[in-house]
């Protein structure tokens, strides 16, 4: 593992992000920049998304709590980075979910390979 440079960190914390917001997550171009060509996600629900099938014109805003707790990167190599994170969504009911996404830098510019999302109850003291 490789430690993580600040600006590295900047980037991928802000793409991230992006993905939650109905400004840019309605984006569509900026979606097809992100989205590497092979990207595939398994999602909290068990449903597995592809890129073409994450390329859509926004949706609702989500409500979901900001900055995103318990923010890493692992660096696996120079070019690859593995980013996990817990969100916390409000959907009538709190869902809380364990994420990771497989970001590698392509031709200058950070791509996302793979996102996975794993629902998870919070330990009592961690709250809701």
């Amino acid at each position: 593992m490789m430690d993580v440079q600040c600006d590295t960190f900047r980037t991928l914390q802000a793409l991230e992000v992006s993905l939650w917001r109905a400004e840019t997550r309605g984006n569509r171009a900026m979606m097809d920049a992100t989205f590497a060509a092979d990207f595939l996600e398994f999602g909290r629900s068990g449903r597995v998304w592809t890129r073409d099938e994450m390329l859509f014109d926004g949706g609702p805003p989500i409500d979901i709590r900001l900055p995103l707790p318990n923010f890493k990167i692992t660096m696996l190599n120079d070019t690859t980075a593995l980013v996990t994170y817990d969100s916390i969504v409000q959907y009538g009911t709190l869902e809380h979910t364990h994420r990771g996404s497989v970001w590698s830098l392509t031709d200058g510019r950070w791509k996302l390979r793979f996102h996975q999302g794993t629902p998870f109850t919070p330990a009592p003291e961690q709250g809701a």
